[in-house]
């Protein structure tokens, strides 16, 4: 057994867990109902390639109860990456329920420019900013995030 198991969604054709563990949560996606008796790991062979590979490793020791390591490198974000990347997803969530670039503002601490009348808001940095957040999260959601492991 891997862990606890935090959540899971089931699809039509696939199901998506997340599993708890002391190294870190683990987001498996299993294509078919077999996979649980007899998993397999797709790696595409592109740029990321050895990214996957090492990933896949790490999940087959952790399968065989064996410890491992650290995330590798590439994988691993400083506390400023993690900050931003937070605040990129909450950027997309408030997109997509229908926020605005003023409630993103808000959002990213930003409020007191945020309540500006319209023909100020338009010159600020909080618009500025909360525009800039929003376009790399879109970016991050459409892929742009396999640059990013790439330390692109």
């Amino acid at each position: 057994m891997l862990g606890t198991l935090l959540a899971r969604h089931d699809a039509e054709d696939d199901a998506w867990l997340v599993i708890g563990d002391v190294a870190g949560n683990l987001y498996l996606r299993l294509l078919s109902p077999l996979a649980i008796v007899r998993p397999a790991v797709l790696l595409p062979m592109d740029d990321a390639a050895e990214l996957r590979l090492d990933v896949a490793l790490r999940f087959f020791r952790r399968q065989r109860g064996q410890r491992v390591g650290l995330l590798p490198r590439a994988l691993q974000l400083t506390p400023l990456q993690r900050a931003r990347q937070i605040l990129l997803l909450l950027a997309f969530d408030i997109h997509e329920a229908g926020g605005t670039v003023r409630d993103i503002a808000i959002a990213a601490n930003r409020s007191w420019q945020a309540d500006l009348p319209a023909v100020e808001w338009r010159n600020t940095a909080a618009r500025r900013h909360a525009e800039r957040l929003l376009l790399d999260a879109r970016n991050r959601v459409k892929g742009g995030y396999l640059d990013f492991l790439r330390g692109k």
